[in-house]
């Protein structure tokens, strides 16, 4: 087990003004920052949350998308309700209906199958490979060559890691490329539902409310890890036995106050915080923009094809929940970079470093052309990226992504194992047929149909320069789409899954329309996929070295340096607070059941169940009564800098006690994935103090109430 890891060069002597709001830090950064978790009130020592096999970081883990905890001995995890979503809608029907209704399962056998895209990995070994990955490469290599070379090197390093098949391993870079760890995960393949509220608690106020504040939602819901006898990770079967977690968190109903210290543990999905102005503009003027009109165009095209349709709305239900989300979130960084000009401000930054940078003695290390090669890798980085979109809304069929899938599944197969294309090796045929056994919860062929002739129509509307080369003629015209999917039948998972295994020969004499279709995409598609590899090899010779120039200008003013985001294991701190959005307006850091009924209107999205407002009424309390607030409080805020990915992440008390669960940040708060304003930056977590109360008073949940080990306030 890796206990602490040397600090990099680089990153020596920072931390001594870290601000206590803003950073994911990589656990093993925060011995450098016990001062800061001293000061505001962590108890917990800085060594103990940088050791993986210590208390309360073994208890932490990844979904693959989400972040979770253990909260017992037998595998129970708790996790976020919108994390839980597919596997509840996987096991919903229009007549037995779990999103509507919610899920409890009283005794272990009535657990039901997550499906196999529900997984849980168990962080137990990081290290750093930098070396390993980047040492002698040629200054001579294309920009194609190098990325392959390093991709080599990383599937190499992969494999070494994964000679026990119970792990996943991963080589992420971190600072754009300057480093490389390598994460040792143990896989569970294995796990299934316990319990989910009703969607009229687990998402009340729907997307209305998602970003909003204040809010009243219990985002939460449980799962659980299987193994088999043997202790370790086996396919789902009904022989195999809940997984014994090493560790799990005690859950605190004891309560916070505005003020108290958090600790957050998960794992955050991307953030952007060291791109440049130009990227920023790029992002905020040309690829925001046209990313929000094509999500609700397809919004509304599913919703008009599944209309009337109870059945076609629960197989969907997923589907658009997930763009909702991912909408609301984009429109919300427009609209912040509307509010706040934060290309300015990082042109002010960005003029700063440049200064320092022009220095003598401050480019060490690093090409004279550093700056003018950066700008222009960017530039066509960008002009890519946009022919890429236009391609992702050309192919929008999930009939057309499953061919093009195992068409180059069969091209690959033929290559050493090594030699594959990262996504296509053997250690990734699981995940490809999970993804293509998956569409039978998520499919109906008239919506995927509506759909891809629509894409088809918004890309002819595109403009011409981001449509890639020789991808027009290629393309079927929208009103010829319906013949496509008449003359298919990959629209049967057995169908779909018979392909895998077969070869390319097979491929080119099918008589399938959109195997037929895929094989004629492909040489437009690896022309695309070439041009990427070159220019992301570019961008990472270049960007390294500049990465590098930057960490040094921060390390010269003494201010804090993290790695972005990149869905590894971080932790943030910082306190319970309120924020203030405009002048003149105060807001939170509390709401109470009060709310709920306050905003009730017997509809949806603010449609609360009979029971819980029962509860209220009688204000049936008990231990959960906040003795401040003199209610059970719902949702608070914290200024824990935190992202998407962190869905689920447990939010720990001074003691690492979990109170709480993060699932979302305020609408002011969305821009922070670019620029963290301190102050008005806020995490949204639900308080574990409701989450207990539901299940004891409106669910009646005991089971569950007495796994976990709870700490209740002192009479």
């Amino acid at each position: 087990m890796l206990k602490s890891i040397a600090l990099p060069v680089a990153l020596l002597g920072v931390f001594a003004t870290a601000n206590a709001d803003e950073g994911q830090w990589q656990p093993y950064q925060l011995p450098q920052l016990s001062s800061e978790l001293k000061r505001i009130g962590i108890t917990i020592p800085a060594e103990k949350l940088a050791d993986l096999s210590k208390h309360p970081m073994s208890a932490i883990v990844s979904l693959g998308g989400c972040s979770a905890s253990f909260v017992s001995g037998d595998g129970l995890v708790v996790t976020n309700h919108h994390c839980a979503y597919g596997a509840i809608q996987r096991n919903s029907t229009a007549d037995k209906n779990y999103i509507v209704n919610g899920f409890l399962a009283k005794t272990r056998d009535a657990e039901l199958p997550g499906g196999p895209n529900t997984l849980v990995y168990v962080t137990e070994k990081v290290e750093n490979v930098t070396d390993r990955v980047l040492k002698g490469l040629s200054p001579s290599m294309s920009g194609r060559e190098r990325n392959e070379e390093v991709q080599n090197r990383i599937k190499a390093l992969t494999a070494e890691c994964e000679t026990d098949k119970a792990y996943r391993c991963s080589v992420p870079s971190f600072h754009r490329g300057l480093e490389y760890y390598r994460i040792r995960q143990l896989m569970i393949r294995d796990v299934r539902l316990v319990y989910a509220p009703s969607d009229m608690i687990g998402n009340f106020g729907g997307d209305v409310d998602n970003f909003e504040w204040p809010r009243q939602t219990g985002d939460y819901a449980f799962l659980r890890a299987y193994v088999g006898k043997d202790g370790r990770p086996a396919d789902p079967s009904p022989d195999n036995v809940p997984y014994k977690s090493k560790d799990f968190l005690v859950v605190s109903a004891e309560g916070l106050k505005n003020g108290d210290p958090i600790l957050l543990a998960g794992y955050p999905g991307r953030t952007s915080r060291y791109k440049l102005p130009s990227e920023i503009r790029f992002a905020r003027d040309a690829n925001f923009p046209v990313r929000v009109a094509e999500m609700q165009a397809d919004l509304a095209v599913i919703a008009a094809a599944t209309k009337g349709n109870a059945a076609h709305d629960v197989r969907y239900a997923s589907v658009v929940k997930s763009i909702n989300n991912v909408l609301k979130k984009t429109q919300g960084l427009l609209d912040g970079f509307a509010r706040k000009d934060i290309a300015a401000i990082k042109d002010v930054q960005d003029a700063e470093f440049r200064a320092w940078f022009n220095k003598p003695g401050n480019q060490q290390g690093v090409s004279p052309t550093l700056l003018a090669d950066l700008d222009a890798a960017i530039a066509a980085d960008m002009a890519l990226s946009e022919q890429e979109f236009a391609w992702s809304v050309a192919g929008n069929s999930d009939l057309l992504k499953s061919a093009r899938t195992v068409y180059r599944l069969a091209l690959e197969a033929v290559k050493p194992d090594a030699k594959r294309e990262t996504g296509y090796q053997e250690r990734d045929l699981s995940f490809i047929k999970a993804r293509l056994t998956r569409l039978e919860q998520s499919y109906v062929g008239s919506v995927d149909e509506a759909r891809f002739a629509a894409g088809l129509q918004r890309y002819q509307k595109l403009a011409a320069k981001m449509h890639p080369q020789g991808l027009d003629a290629l393309l079927p015209a929208p009103g010829a789409v319906g013949a496509l999917y008449k003359q298919s039948e990959l629209g049967e998972t057995a169908k779909r899954l018979g392909w895998i295994g077969k070869d390319a020969a097979a491929f080119a004499k099918s008589d399938d329309a959109f195997i037929q279709l895929a094989v004629r995409l492909h040489d437009v598609t690896m022309a695309l996929e070439n041009r990427r590899k070159e220019i992301d090899g570019n961008l990472e010779r270049i960007i390294p070295q500049y990465m590098s120039a930057v960490i040094a200008w921060k390390k010269s003013q003494g201010k804090p340096v993290y790695a972005d985001a990149n869905s590894t294991l971080r932790v943030t701190f910082g306190t319970v607070a309120p924020y203030s959005p405009r002048d003149g307006i105060v807001k939170g850091p509390f709401t109470t059941v009060e709310g709920i009924v306050e905003k009730h209107t017997a509809a949806e999205p603010f449609n609360a169940p009979k029971p819980l407002l029962d509860a209220v009424k009688e204000k049936r309390y008990g231990l959960f009564k906040d003795p401040v607030l003199n209610t059970v409080p719902v949702n608070f805020l914290s200024s824990a800098d935190t992202t998407g990915g962190n869905s689920g992440s447990a939010v720990m008390n001074k003691r690492g006690e979990l109170i709480g669960l993060n699932f979302d940040s305020t609408y002011e708060s969305v821009t922070k994935d670019w620029y963290f304003d301190s102050d008005i930056t806020r995490a949204i977590h639900v308080d574990i103090r409701y989450m207990l109360w539901v299940m004891k008073e409106v669910d009646h949940a005991d089971n569950l109430l007495k796994e976990m080990t709870i700490k209740y306030p002192r009479k």
